[in-house]
């Protein structure tokens, strides 16, 4: 995290690697003449314990960082407004913009504590190194413990949001997976979150001449990891331990099982994005829960608690959050324990009745996708989003 302390005489955005384009960067902070006031010290003690931080606080937390400092050092948003296709500058000046007539003294205290939060909670993240771990993965955690492997999407710090080195690692962790002795595989997330759904972040810096290259090759992307869901020859469960946003609820359509706390809850928000559904949910879905049932997710944006997940189909059994953890793999424990062949000839039978209509319903989704991609309706409802997310 040494980006964050880097001298500079102002602030900028530097990128990180994401889906198909770059997200917003790491902020490079320090402290200028303009705060003259007791806060100081704490002021400038806050920036230093960036260099803490272990993993990226995600591009919100950033834009929250870049916003607090600028009103700390320089009072409200006095610069004029970027275009709307500059979207990395807009990004920005929205997030400053939105602090209004905050002082400089309350922007510096606010500064300190998120900025303490962050140290915290960077400080406080526990990994389990119980189980073999294989490496070679940064945005996954791939273990095998008990006859089963367990691939954590481990990105918490970003509520799990899946950008383009976490789609591949999944994919390869799901290849590993089908090869190995274990009996079973399990995904999970790491921290609140199941997952937030695709890293939108990647949309917003794409220039309008890349547009069409980089949406086909998103396409490409999102086909081939949902086809590794579909093929996949082992039972396949996941433990769904918090929200599950976008293409993470989709996908669980191609489980065998799906486990949840009760806290979590499931929301596949294309309309109000300007996209459409994807992970086999437009065949899957209304087959699972019914047409009216499906077409509230789909086409209205509703959001279900893990209740009305179970009732509608989508999910297996809900377990209290303070025991979710310790029933769960108690039981995932008992169906490692059984006949590995036996499991995965039985698996293998049922998918294979639909395996063709599957694989022909995710070459639409994500056909319609890449238009969708392209569309203006799509990036104005983008700009909008990161508008709402850039206030505080």
């Amino acid at each position: 995290m040494a980006a964050f302390t880097r001298a500079a005489r102002t602030l900028h955005l530097r990128p990180l690697r994401t889906v198909q384009a770059v997200c917003l960067p790491f902020v490079q902070l320090h402290v200028t003449g303009a705060t003259m006031s007791v806060s100081q010290e704490d002021f400038e003690k806050a920036s230093g314990q960036l260099k803490l931080l272990k993993t990226d606080p995600g591009n919100e937390v950033k834009l929250k960082i870049y916003a607090l400092f600028k009103q700390a050092t320089e009072g409200p948003c006095s610069s004029a407004k970027p275009g709307m296709l500059d979207f990395v500058k807009k990004a920005k000046w929205d997030a400053w913009n939105s602090l209004g007539s905050l002082s400089k003294e309350d922007a510096r205290q606010k500064y300190v504590e998120l900025v303490s939060s962050l140290v915290s909670e960077s400080s406080s993240q526990v990994k389990d190194t119980t189980a073999e771990r294989k490496g070679g993965y940064e945005t996954i955690e791939l273990t095998t413990k008990d006859n089963i492997t367990k691939i954590m999407l481990n990105r918490p710090e970003k509520k799990n949001a899946i950008n383009e080195q976490m789609y591949k690692e999944i994919m390869q962790a799901l290849e590993e997976a089908a090869k190995d002795d274990s009996v079973i595989t399990v995904i999970t997330g790491n921290g609140d979150y199941y997952c937030s759904g695709n890293d939108l972040t990647g949309f917003i810096s794409i220039k309008p001449s890349e547009i069409e290259k980089m949406t086909k090759y998103g396409g490409s992307l999102l086909q081939d990891f949902v086809n590794h869901f579909i093929d996949f020859p082992k039972p396949l469960i996941a433990v769904v331990n918090g929200p599950a946003v976008g293409v993470s609820a989709t996908i669980l359509g191609l489980f065998d099982i799906v486990y949840a706390t009760d806290r979590a809850t499931f929301h596949t928000p294309f309309s109000e994005l300007g996209q459409s559904p994807e992970g086999c949910s437009s065949y899957l879905f209304p087959k699972i829960m019914g047409l009216g049932k499906a077409n509230e997710m789909l086409l209205f944006n509703r959001k279900l608690t893990a209740q009305e997940a179970c009732a509608r189909g989508l999910v297996t059994e809900v377990f209290p959050d303070q025991t979710f953890q310790k029933e769960v793999w108690r039981r995932l424990k008992t169906f490692a324990s059984y006949p590995k062949n036996s499991l995965a000839l039985s698996k293998q039978l049922i998918r294979n009745m639909e395996k063709e209509k599957l694989h022909a319903v995710n070459s639409q989704e994500c056909k319609l996708l890449c238009e969708r991609w392209q569309s203006d309706e799509f990036m104005n409802a983008i700009v909008s989003f990161f508008q709402k997310k850039a206030k505080l």
